[in-house]
């Protein structure tokens, strides 16, 4: 590694040992590519090894990376590069405010955006650009940035992205389908990553386990699919998923909350040898938090074993008589004598799309194992898992057009989430993969 002077340029060697697929995506030669893969397979490395490559061989002009949303530019498509830099010893001064970095070699500026408001895209000649994880942004977003790629003088004009299929998108479409002579790809293979392989030998296993099949197929091989249905939980089937469920006495007993006023929902599980099983659904229409303690200590409140409470993270925000939701459950069960039930929240809601793939997958996942059992009396959670839906389109849940849905299947999905989510998750989350 090391800096060095080839006439007018600077060249900077950087530890990078790309796979297969990473060195025939940097090799392409056209104005715009794309690095298709399933997780794992180095689509950051690729993302942020081709930033690098731009800004010195465009010195002194500036790029921009993007991402979908301002958390994932944040904290996985900056932090990704930051470590490259570090790790390569790479000067570079970083504007926080201005979500600007200047490499200290060249000057070169690469500028960090999130692509949800794709008209504040407009401005600044660009001589490269690259988005990151390019099938969950508009395609008006690509068109904004592409309309910016016009630096008189920059020496290469590049536009990039890597993203995981999913499905026949216009990213497909633009990429694969109707790509002309500007457009290239390259598709990455699952269990090429020998770096993953290494870390970790039953990687593939342990998602399939983890995945449904659709999304196991979608993420972990990195196949492009048939649009599905618009059902959200697609995993549910009463014929799998229905069947009696008695509470056992002396096991823990979960009490799952979604804190909707109109109407106010909750489940009743236990977990047994890692099961969920759901025995009693809670629907209260224009209820107070009280009310729905009362309810559940009338149909609950013999029970011997533990007391477990989960539910949304708005619950400990304080209400106007200045008790949170958690706050007053606590109370209601201390004077009703159950002094030892155990509060379990997050300080923030899990991502939508994580926790309704992680509630598919405990429906039945890759495995085809089913570790989600629901009593058939809990008929308004099988209506949510059943008709709850997107919105045309897109990955946004429709909550909108039918207000009284979603709420027991959120209050589900809270639980399964504290409980099953935390586990650590193989692919490009945490530490970064090559």
């Amino acid at each position: 590694m090391g800096r060095r002077i080839e006439g007018e340029r600077c060249v900077q060697e950087i530890e990078y040992s790309p796979l297969p697929s990473q060195r025939k995506f940097h090799e392409l030669d056209v104005k715009f590519k794309g690095f298709s893969g399933p997780i794992g397979s180095g689509k950051s490395q690729a993302l942020c090894h081709e930033a690098l490559r731009l800004s010195y061989i465009n010195a002194g002009r500036t790029g921009l990376l993007g991402a979908p949303t301002y958390p994932m530019l944040r904290d996985s498509t900056q932090q990704a590069l930051l470590e490259v830099l570090e790790e390569n010893g790479i000067p570079y001064e970083l504007n926080r405010s201005d979500n600007v970095l200047t490499l200290g070699d060249t000057r070169s500026r690469i500028l960090f955006r999130s692509l949800e408001e794709y008209e504040r895209l407009r401005g600044t000649n660009l001589a490269w650009f690259g988005v990151d994880e390019l099938t969950y942004t508009h395609e008006e977003s690509w068109l904004r940035l592409e309309g910016r790629l016009r630096d008189p003088k920059a020496v290469q004009l590049r536009g990039y992205a890597v993203w995981t299929p999913k499905g026949f998108d216009w990213v497909y479409r633009r990429f694969v389908k109707d790509a002309g002579e500007d457009y290239q790809v390259v598709f990455a293979k699952p269990a090429e990553n020998k770096h993953v392989l290494r870390a970790a030998p039953d990687f593939y296993e342990r998602l399939r386990r983890t995945y449904d099949d659709v999304f196991f197929r979608q993420e972990v091989l990195g196949e492009y699919l048939e649009p599905g249905t618009d059902r959200v939980y697609r995993n549910f089937s009463r014929e799998r998923n229905l069947e009696g469920v008695s509470i056992r006495p002396n096991l823990p007993l979960l009490w799952a909350l979604d804190f909707n006023v109109d109407p106010l929902c909750s489940v009743v599980a236990q977990i047994v040898n890692g099961v969920v099983l759901v025995a009693d659904e809670i629907v209260l229409r224009r209820a107070t938090t009280k009310e729905a303690c009362e309810e559940f200590w009338n149909r609950h409140g013999r029970h011997t074993g533990p007391l477990i409470i989960y539910g949304d993270a708005s619950g400990s925000r304080a209400q106007t008589a200045g008790s949170s939701d958690y706050r007053i459950i606590q109370e209601y069960l201390s004077r009703a004598g159950r002094r030892d039930a155990e509060i379990r929240t997050l300080r923030g809601n899990p991502p939508v799309r994580d926790r309704v793939q992680l509630v598919n997958a405990k429906l039945l996942n890759a495995a085809k194992e089913i570790e989600i059992r629901i009593a058939p009396q809990c008929r308004k959670l099988v209506q949510d898992l059943e008709e709850v839906q997107y919105k045309a389109g897109s990955t946004v849940v429709e909550k909108d057009r039918r207000p009284e849905l979603t709420h027991l299947s959120d209050a589900l999905g809270y639980l399964i989430w504290y409980e099953f989510g935390h586990q650590p998750r193989a692919g490009e989350q945490g530490r970064r993969l090559l």
